[in-house]
């Protein structure tokens, strides 16, 4: 009798844990979503020009991808048929000025709508920044950021991705649906989150406490 007792607690132990194991690979395949507005970033050159020489970025708070931040400086983006103000920066500085709009914001300052990966900005439209002390007038780098995952090399392998694939993304509620040609963007430095900008995330229902799933 003691060994039967024995023997179907064990059997219980097993069942217990194979649920928890379920349950925690479920939960493993939920991604958190960031939800973005337009922005931009600045080289050092454009910031100076735009507001003073040497001037440095305000850090107003972190974002949620590691060493980025919303700054307190804004400028007015100007394109051939409209202008946007109070457009917020996102620091730190980079290489090369980045304006990321949504593709409304295409249409209001008549620019063509090109959808790039951050970084991608070989012959995309131009625009002028007017700051406090100065404009600039950049040849390209107006952008509508394709969606994507950011993750770590670690989070690839248990979604079963790899950096640079394309996927579907799905959400469930009530105006959920499934977007195509998310981009995988996998490295070190990154922290596991989907970016849609806010006109994609508006579309199904979508906010900063959403999550999505990786469909194939």
């Amino acid at each position: 009798m003691d060994n039967c007792e024995a023997v179907l607690k064990l059997l219980l132990e097993a069942v217990k844990n194979d649920g928890q194991k379920t349950a925690s690979q479920g939960n493993s395949s939920e991604i958190p979503v960031g939800v973005s507005n337009r922005h931009v970033h600045l080289s050092q050159k454009d910031l100076e020009s735009l507001f003073g020489a040497d001037y440095s970025l305000t850090k107003l708070k972190d974002l949620s991808q590691p060493g980025q931040y919303a700054c307190k400086e804004l400028v007015t983006i100007c394109g051939p048929k409209g202008a946007i103000e109070k457009v917020r920066i996102l620091g730190p500085v980079r290489s090369k000025t980045q304006v990321e709009v949504l593709n409304g914001d295409c249409i209001k300052l008549g620019a063509a709508s090109n959808v790039r990966l951050s970084g991608d900005l070989s012959r995309t439209p131009g625009i002028t920044l007017v700051g406090p002390k100065g404009s600039v007038q950049i040849e390209e780098g107006l952008v509508v950021a394709q969606r994507h995952i950011h993750m770590t090399p670690e989070d690839a392998k248990n979604l079963g991705v790899c950096d640079g694939d394309t996927v579907c993304i799905k959400f469930d509620d009530l105006r959920g649906g499934i977007y195509s040609n998310v981009a995988i963007r996998a490295n070190d430095a990154s922290k596991l989150e989907c970016h849609l900008d806010i006109e994609e995330a508006n579309a199904m229902g979508i906010n900063s406490k959403s999550k999505v799933t990786i469909v194939k």
